[in-house]
């Protein structure tokens, strides 16, 4: 199949030359995203469905969108509003996973099922759906969602690839996700398959007639940059395959739907989706019910993560972060507030961690309480290294609360943080409780080792930096209950450094709900106008639109619950820097990927691990999500905004359906930005206005790395990378760092040529204690000389214990030798 871009948004990229296409790009209703789609959607209406069997209630979803079948699944257990955000953001995980096969393994026949590789084929399934279960056991989802787009791609393709509905099969080879079953029948490597095709194009009834009748299962041969295939072997077909044209002619891929062969199509889709089915039902099986769903990502929205500084003086600060647990805890219980997972994270100096993870408040509780205050010695602490852990263990999109008195040890990380903050989309915030001007040890400048290194992650995360005294500290942490609920957005978020007067102006819709502004900053004023020109200073704590709380450095406006719509303005005067930040609940919302274009015989769309790439177009893939699904809102312009200026740049939007868009920016802002949308609720027939939260920036610099396999205790890991410039070319500094403290073997640094690319490798010793479904986050960084730019790539892996077994067949072992650059 060709490539399945990132979601449904893609299947109408290209409508010419085949709208039927059991490819992504090629539009209708049979494409590896649809597939993927329907499968996934059927499987977790029938979870939801038996789970409120089991609970005794109704499970009635109002239609088939995802925002639906959330509420449906999810609305019904408890009061309030619920976000499908993580869900649909899941689904796109999936997705895009699948859809990079067709970059990242273009010539692997195993990977397609082409050139008969159908021993290696099914080893990566069962390999895949092994580690996808033992990661699922460890609550790693994302790791067992990204195996799990890959291992449908190489299955789906199967059924498109090899001759199996030719045969007459109308039910899926169980035998594919059946490790312990043979492939039975295989068609010899030098037995002939296919007669030849004339034309040179596609023909009915290409495979002779005495591999039907005795049920020989083969595949075709696909040559990308060699037409070699064995004597009298079917081809794939299509013009990206050199050995279509070398007799026998023709093909046998029934990745469109042709004149030739529309039954033969409809019937691969059919059994291709079955099978997809059948697999996730064995991961289900596996995985339980409720887990099931958590790996699907329909779960409460809201997680609670705390990194907490347990040196000596944080007593205070340890308490109050207990106090906040408590209540998020006991006054949320019942709603869908109430937090789907808790995550706490202590550090000290030099130890920090563990990662503690759980879905059940009591434990939760109980960790929080085992805290103590002990230890540290020098001031600064091992800050980033625990803030680090709980970026790479906290689900996607995460609010992480960070509770110091002390400036970071380990400022090292500084740019790893970064570059997870920005893989991650979470958002970081920090409560400092100390001066943070003393200086670190051993002659280090005051200006590296200062809270402004907080304040810089807060910023780039969208979080706030709150300096606060320990006894105010219970003041402060309102901001961890509020931001602590389901469906919250982003209506505006700007910053000034240094700060000017200015007014800013934000949308508030009828779907918003406890509305809140958030401004951090010294000595300013501002003041509050809604659309009826009432307003409100910084100064009255009891106004006509709403309360304002002071403390600290921090500013906490929440606004009453009879709000206006329409358009609000707030000037803001201040000489010093500030920040200025507009949140909300709605279950109106939208999340984003930047995207780049691949080639090849099956060309696509693929995620952008690290930073946009300078002086070309910026493209982003955006799902929307509505009230009552996608039809429920309008989408009117999306543009990229700068946070610390006033620059906006908009898009051009090609509307794909499904509540998704491709936008293509040309001119990219200079600096730091963000995505703003602006748009109708149809519901209520008011306008919204949303924003993301993480700053982004393009890079000159590009660094690449691919996760072809899992690793295996005990023994080392070579991933090889690669590392491109549109700038100066020189010698870039490498580094690299992963969340499990894993030995690695890196390259100080690679030489790389102006407008060029150079490759490098590095190890990692997983050691022989691992247990199998460990997930490890790799973050590599290419510095450029000067460090005048930079880039990052951000890699899961997955430890799982092999089981070992022969599975190299002659046939593939031909394959291998004779077929190099096959797909």
């Amino acid at each position: 199949m060709m490539s399945p871009v990132l979601g449904m948004s893609f299947l109408a990229l290209v409508l010419s030359g085949g709208a039927w296409a059991f490819a992504p790009i090629g539009g209708g209703a049979s494409t590896h995203v649809s597939i993927t789609e329907k499968a996934v959607l059927q499987k977790v209406t029938e979870v939801c469905r038996a789970i409120a069997e089991s609970e005794g209630r109704d499970f009635t979803p109002t239609g088939n969108s995802a925002e639906e079948l959330v509420q449906a699944c999810l609305g019904p257990k408890a009061t309030g509003e619920v976000s499908a955000a993580k869900f649909k953001s899941a689904l796109n995980e999936i997705y895009i996973q699948n859809g990079q096969v067709d970059r990242d393994f273009v010539n692997s026949p195993a990977h397609h099922f082409n050139s008969e590789a159908f021993a290696l084929g099914r080893r990566l399934i069962t390999d895949g759906v092994a580690s996808i279960k033992a990661n699922i056991q460890k609550e790693n989802f994302l790791a067992a969602r990204e195996t799990l787009g890959r291992v449908l791609h190489t299955l789906q393709d199967f059924y498109s690839h090899s001759n199996w509905v030719d045969l007459g099969y109308t039910e899926p080879y169980a035998n594919l996700i059946r490790p312990d079953l043979p492939l039975e029948n295989l068609a010899d490597v030098k037995t002939p398959t296919c007669s030849d095709c004339a034309n040179g194009g596609f023909c009915s009834n290409s495979i002779l007639p005495n591999i039907l009748n005795e049920k020989k299962l083969t595949s075709g041969y696909m040559g990308i940059l060699s037409s070699a295939k064995p004597k009298g072997k079917c081809s794939h077909g299509g013009a990206a395959d050199l050995t279509s044209s070398k007799a026998p002619r023709g093909g046998i891929s029934k990745d469109e739907r042709r004149s030739d062969n529309v039954a033969l199509h409809t019937a691969a889709v059919t059994v291709a989706t079955t099978a997809t089915l059948q697999l996730l039902d064995d991961i289900r099986g596996a995985a339980g019910d409720n887990n099931y769903l958590r790996f699907m990502g329909v779960a409460r929205s809201s997680v609670v993560v705390f990194v907490i500084d347990t040196t000596g003086s944080m007593s205070d600060d340890i308490l109050e972060a207990k106090r906040v647990v408590y209540e998020i805890i006991d006054s949320k219980k019942g709603t869908q507030d109430e937090p789907s997972q808790y995550i706490l994270v202590p550090f000290n100096d030099p130890e920090f961690g563990p990662l503690i993870k759980t879905t059940n408040p009591d434990v939760m509780k109980a960790e929080i309480a085992n805290l103590t205050a002990d230890g540290g010695g020098d001031l600064p602490e091992m800050c980033l290294s625990g803030l680090q852990l709980a970026l790479t263990g906290a689900p996607a999109s995460s609010n992480i609360y960070v509770f110091t008195d002390a400036i970071a040890k380990d400022i090292e990380l500084k740019e790893t943080i970064v570059a997870l903050i920005r893989s991650t989309k979470s958002t970081v915030s920090f409560f400092m409780t100390g001066d943070g001007a003393r200086r670190r040890r051993r002659g280090v400048e005051s200006s590296e080792a200062t809270f402004e290194t907080y304040k810089d992650l807060a910023l780039a995360s969208g979080g706030q930096a709150i300096s606060v005294t320990k006894e105010n500290l219970p003041q402060a942490t309102d901001v961890i209950i509020d931001s602590s609920t389901s469906a919250l957005v982003i209506v505006l978020q700007r910053a000034r450094n240094p700060g000017r007067a200015e007014t800013f102006s934000f949308l508030l819709d009828e779907s918003l709900n406890n509305i809140t502004i958030y401004i951090t900053g010294k000595s300013l004023t501002f003041t509050l106008k809604n659309p009826a020109g009432v307003t409100q200073k910084q100064n009255e704590a009891n106004g006509k639109l709403g309360t304002v709380q002071t403390v600290g450095n921090l500013y906490r406006v929440r606004l009453a619950t009879d709000k206006h719509t329409g358009l609000w303005e707030i000037s803001m005067n201040s000489n010093q820097p500030y920040t200025l930040k507009v949140t909300g609940q709605s279950t109106i919302a939208f999340i984003y990927n930047f995207v780049e274009t691949f080639d090849g015989p099956h060309p696509g769309y693929a995620l952008i691990s690290g930073r946009p790439q300078a002086g070309m177009p910026a493209m982003l893939l955006v799902s929307v999500l509505g009230r009552k699904g996608p039809a429920s809102v309008k989408v009117a312009d999306i543009a990229l905004v700068t946070v610390s200026g006033s620059e906006v740049v908009g898009g051009t939007l090609e509307d794909m359906g499904n509540g998704d868009f491709l936008v293509t920016v040309t001119k990219v802002p200079a600096g730091e930005f963000v995505v703003l949308l602006n748009g109708t609720d149809v519901v209520s027939s008011t306008v919204f206005q949303r924003q993301s939260t993480t700053q982004m920036s393009v890079s000159k610099v590009t660094i690449k790395a691919v996760v072809d396999r899992s690793m295996e205790p005990g023994k080392p890991f070579t991933l090889p990378f690669t590392v491109m410039t549109d700038a100066t070319g020189g010698s870039y500094k490498i580094s690299a760092s992963n969340d499990r403290d894993f030995k690695m073997n890196v390259p100080g640094s690679i030489a790389v040529t102006t407008g060029g690319n150079s490759t490098g490798e590095m190890t990692i010793t997983v050691p022989a204690n691992t247990p199998s479904g460990t997930d490890v986050t790799l973050t590599i960084e290419a510095v450029a000389p000067g460090a005048s730019d930079s880039n990052y790539a951000v890699l899961r892996l997955s430890v799982v214990t092999k089981v070992t077994s022969d599975i190299c067949t002659d046939r593939y072992k031909y394959t291998a030798q004779k077929n190099k650059g096959n797909t």
